[in-house]
């Protein structure tokens, strides 16, 4: 690839790595654009993009690793992964509370990074 001008996206959507980091998806913010080493996931319109993140983070997705060194997704192995779709509201709750956990787990670490002199013993 030597340069694009459109993006690969005008929706969010979760990045799940196709290579390497397979077990790390994240957000993506559009417009955004990506090589051949992520593949993504938009919601349709009754899927919550919080929800599908949240079902994207618990996935053991190393359980479905495909190769002998990097580690490796095929669009064929994801689509073949079962998940049970709770109705909008649920899933507008699920996420969220997913985000809150992460937001608060996010605030802890950073709280135990800051120096010993602002935390006395």
């Amino acid at each position: 690839m030597l340069s694009v001008d459109e993006s690969l996206s005008e929706k969010d959507a979760v990045g799940i790595g196709r290579k390497g980091t397979i077990n790390s998806p994240q957000l993506l913010k559009a417009p955004f654009w990506t090589v051949d080493t992520l593949f993504f996931l938009t919601p349709e319109s009754e899927t919550s993009l919080l929800f599908i993140y949240s079902l994207c983070q618990i996935i053991p997705w190393k359980k479905f690793d495909e190769s002998t060194g990097v580690p490796s997704l095929s669009k064929n192995t994801i689509e073949k992964i079962k998940i049970l779709i709770p109705d909008k509201n649920e899933q507008s709750k699920i996420g969220m509370l997913f985000e809150h956990t992460n937001n608060l787990i996010a605030a802890n670490q950073r709280q135990q990074n800051k120096p010993w002199k602002d935390h006395p013993p």
